[in-house]
């Protein structure tokens, strides 16, 4: 199988997403939705936003290997996050936790993920409330096998 992604630049300043992501050779998707910060074992929402992300990251990696795939194959991820963003989400401190406990996940387990290298594709949207309203963060991916 063969992944590429495409980096994104505006105004000369490198984006924290992927432009896009060709995948050729590969034999079927894996698609994970609804990954949060509950902890498997209590089914208690982990308190913090740090703490939902990382919890939420660590579940897609367990989940991918599982299925037969790994953080290696990413092809895209959704970050819905809750919240009030009058100055958009991107700026807020909420999601500049998430993008610290991000470099710091795939630095350890899929280094050529993090900013400065060729992250996937990855959409990020504000919402009102998830599933439980303890839940901040909610994570979902799509890879290939």
């Amino acid at each position: 199988m063969d992944i590429k992604t495409y980096k994104v630049y505006y105004g000369g300043k490198l984006m924290p997403w992927g432009k896009g992501c060709v995948v050729k050779n590969f034999n079927g998707l894996v698609m994970l939705g609804g990954t949060e910060g509950r902890d498997p074992e209590t089914d208690d929402v982990v308190p913090g936003m740090e703490a939902q992300a990382k919890m939420a990251l660590e579940k897609i990696k367990a989940n991918l290997e599982e299925m037969g795939s790994s953080l290696n194959n990413i092809i895209k991820l959704w970050y819905y996050v809750v919240g009030d963003f009058p100055e958009g989400l991107a700026a807020s401190d909420d999601w500049q936790k998430v993008e610290k406990v991000k470099y710091e996940f795939f630095s350890r387990y899929a280094p050529q993920f993090c900013i400065d290298n060729n992250p996937p594709t990855e959409d990020l949207i504000g919402v009102k409330q998830l599933a439980r309203p303890e839940m901040l963060i909610e994570i979902a991916c799509m890879a290939a096998l």
